[in-house]
Order: C-alpha cells, then structure tokens, then sequence
C-alpha cells in the first residue's frame, strides 16, 4: 500500500439550493449554478481559484457536469462525471479528498444535482442487465414477489428481519419519521417542512409493510456544493480557519459476500456499512460515544433504525430502545441523527443528498446552524447506495474548537454573505453570481438562459 498523504484535505465552503418537488420548475444547469455559485461564495474564492470539478448526479446525459462547470467558466480543467447510486454526492466527495490529499490538486469544487421524475424511482434502461438484478432475485427468494416499488420492499424487508430478530415494532421506525419531519421545520432547504404526529405517520398510505408514505424520501429535484481545499490553500487564507472544517475521516466501501448471505438487512448494506464506519472512526481517531451529530442516509425511517445500531451508535439488537427512549433527538442522549430533516423530509435528489448532508454538518461545526444547533465537535456523515457503496465521513473543526452557537449578526459578519445560509436560503444575485465566476475565462453563450431565471427569481 501506498504510504499515508501527509496534507489534510478540508470544506472551505458549501452551499445549497431548496429541494423541491420535481415538475421541472428548475433545470439541472440552474439548480447547479446556483449551489455553486454559494459554495464559491461561502469559501471567498473565484471560479480561477479552481483546480479540478466533480459532477455528481444519477439521470442525466454524459458530461453534463461540464454543462454547469462550463457557466462559472471554460478554464480547462479536468471536470470529472461520476455515479454511486445513492451515494454519488459523498462519492464525489471522496474523490475530491483523495485528490487534495495526493498533491493532485489544491482546490476542488464539488457539484451534486439530480432532476428527477415524480413516483418512485426506477430504471432509466431496459434493455440490459440491471446491476440490482441478483439482489432483487434474492430478495423474491427470501421474502416473496411483491408489486410495491422494488426500494421500499429492500428496507421494509431490512425492517422486518429487525423486527424479527429483536422485537423492534411498526411505532418505532414511525417515531423515527416523526423525528425527522419535526427537525425539518427548521431547514429552510427542505422539501418537506410540515410536523406530523405519531398517528399522522403510521395512518399515512402503506407502502410496504411496516413502512408507510411519510416514512419514506420523496423524489426531489436540487443541487448542493463544497469546495474541498488542502492544507496550503487554508493556510493562505487564515482568516478563514474558523470556518474550516477538516474530513478526520472518510472511507469509502463496496459490498462483501455478504451482500448476498440471505440477510435482508445485509442485502441494503448493514454489513458494508459497519465495515466502513469502522474503518472512519480508525482514520479520525474517535469513537461512537465521540460522535454528536449525524446526518444519516435514511432513505427509508427502517434504514435508520439498523443503522444506529450498524455505526455502533446502539448496542446490537437496541436501535428500537434508543428511538423510544428519544436519544435521537433534542434534548435526548444522542447522537443527535439529521437535524436536517434527513432524506425522508428534506428530500432526495440522489447526487445531491452527500453535498447536502456535507453542508448540514459544516453548518453545525460552525455554530451557523443556531435553529437547531447541536453542541460538539465531530460530526459524522453516512451516504450509502445500493449496489453498492457507502461513504463514511468525519468532521472536526480545522481549529479543534467546540462549536458555539452564533446569532446571525455573527454569521454575517464573519462570511460574505448578508444573511446567514444555514437558516435562510435565498437565491445569488446577478452581483453575486458576477463575483465567483471566472475573470479570464468566462463565456456569456455557456450560460444559455440561466442568468435570465437569476434576475427572475430576485
């Protein structure tokens, strides 16, 4: 093996558009320009700054990256495409990081957007092989044919082997929704920002047995953005330390056997998973008991719920009683899981779901997130898709600093924004847009019409 990258790789900025329903309102060259358009912003740097794109998305044509990469400028530089399922927005993060830590580049931007269909997720082909063909071919051997959509059988099924095994019952994956549409009140980005009761949620249509509509993401359209920098860029700029936020740790990983050893709970990735965060926590130097807040991929509120127990947050066969117990939300024992709302009230807009989740924990290792901020200093975020591959990343402050909560006077005066984007979301300026766009390389024709629906939406 290669020897350890000495330089660390940090976010510098981070930004976000709404997400919102997808009935085309936005198309993917806005709601990319946008995001980063506010991650250039939020990292005081210019489109010339950047050294290398990632493009993270699951529908959409080939070198459509280079379609929202090319409006901020046509510098020439690498621009990368990438797809992980569910977790190509945390993939690009990874690229990003091992690139930095190479010596490759010094400043990356990363750009997550997805457009989807309304319903449920299917294939784009059909004419080839689906690489999710023996998974579901195991999933009707073990537990039956069933017409509900493919993706909430996976997790219900994980749900039910739960239930099974340990006594877990339907109240608790519903508690878990509840908590999330609760905490997304206060993300302005969120898809979904309406509290419902525990009745509300287990009354709502039934999807797949025990997981009704309001415990499972939505489709969404949007896009999120970082901009992940080495040590010799941050240490340029020092009066941006404060903002910094340093990836301790970071693995991504595909399946093992096991994917395919039967287990419903491994057949959605439980053992990738633990294999992954263990490796994380190793590389950061922390623990489970370390860890405050957590923006976990809960897709599904029963994927949640194996989860607590698969990032050694529970004791195993105890995820149930730390739901009930109300460890998972504010003012309980924690971690504190998606004080966003999660993907089952924010939203899921596939390549955009690890900026978002990214974002979300900068915000709270800032202080910025003063709505619904959660004390501490390591944050851990979990991206996983099937078929497979999960990323695990842990954050600490560049500073090593506990977070503190600041007022938006605070957060204004300490960024280049005039409001502070972890509570509001407005969209960019023309001026603001003008600002981080390249000086030496920018084409007026690369923007087609996107700076008319700028102006439009001020």
């Amino acid at each position: 093996m290669a020897p350890r990258p000495q330089t660390d790789a940090f976010v510098l900025g981070v930004g976000l558009t709404p997400f919102i329903k997808p009935r085309r309102s936005r198309e993917y060259p806005e709601l990319g320009f946008e995001a980063g358009v506010k991650a250039m912003l939020d990292a005081q740097i210019n489109y010339d700054d950047v050294e290398m794109g990632v493009a993270c998305y699951c529908y959409g044509d080939t070198t459509s990256g280079q379609r929202i990469f090319y409006q901020f400028g046509m510098s020439t530089i690498p621009i990368y495409n990438t797809n992980n399922a569910c977790a190509t927005g945390s993939t690009g993060l990874h690229m990003a990081r091992t690139l930095v830590r190479s010596g490759a580049a010094d400043c990356i931007l990363v750009i997550g957007f997805e457009q989807m269909s309304p319903g449920s997720i299917k294939s784009a082909w059909t004419d080839r092989p689906s690489p999710m063909g023996l998974s579901t071919q195991m999933m009707e051997d073990t537990r039956g044919r069933h017409d509900s959509p493919r993706n909430a059988q996976y997790f219900a099924n994980a749900g039910r082997e739960y239930m099974e095994k340990y006594g877990a019952r339907a109240e608790d994956f519903a508690e878990i929704a509840r908590i999330s549409h609760e905490h997304s009140q206060r993300n302005p980005y969120a898809q979904f920002r309406q509290p419902y009761t525990l009745q509300d949620i287990l009354k709502s249509p039934m999807i797949h047995a025990p997981l009704t509509k309001l415990q499972c993401s939505p489709t969404s359209d949007g896009a999120g953005a970082a901009v992940i920098v080495s040590q010799r860029f941050l240490d340029a700029r020092p009066q941006l330390r404060g903002q910094a936020i340093l990836i301790a740790g970071q693995t991504l990983m595909t399946d093992s056997p096991a994917l395919y050893s039967r287990s419903a709970m491994d057949l959605v990735g439980f053992d990738m998973t633990k294999r992954a965060v263990a490796a994380a926590y190793k590389e950061a130097g922390v623990g489970p008991s370390d860890i405050a807040v957590c923006e976990l991929h809960d897709c599904f509120s029963a994927n949640e719920l194996i989860l607590l127990e698969g990032l050694g947050f529970s004791e195993p066969g105890k995820a149930h009683e730390m739901v009930r117990r109300g460890d998972i939300t504010f003012g309980g024992k924690g971690p504190i899981i998606n004080p966003s709302g999660g993907l089952i009230s924010k939203g899921h807009p596939l390549g955009a779901t690890g900026l978002a989740q990214c974002a979300e924990l900068c915000w709270q290792l800032r202080g910025w997130a003063n709505n619904r901020l959660v004390e501490g200093k390591v944050a851990l975020q979990h991206n996983l898709g099937l078929g497979g591959a999960v990323v695990v990343n842990i954050y600490k402050r560049a500073d090593g600093e506990d977070n503190r909560r600041l007022s938006d006077e605070e957060v204004v005066a300490a960024s280049a924004f005039a409001y502070n984007p972890a509570v509001e979301a407005r969209h960019p300026t023309a001026e603001e847009a003008d600002r981080v766009r390249s000086r030496v390389a920018r084409c007026e024709y690369a923007m087609g019409d996107t700076q008319e629906k700028i102006l439009a939406r001020l």
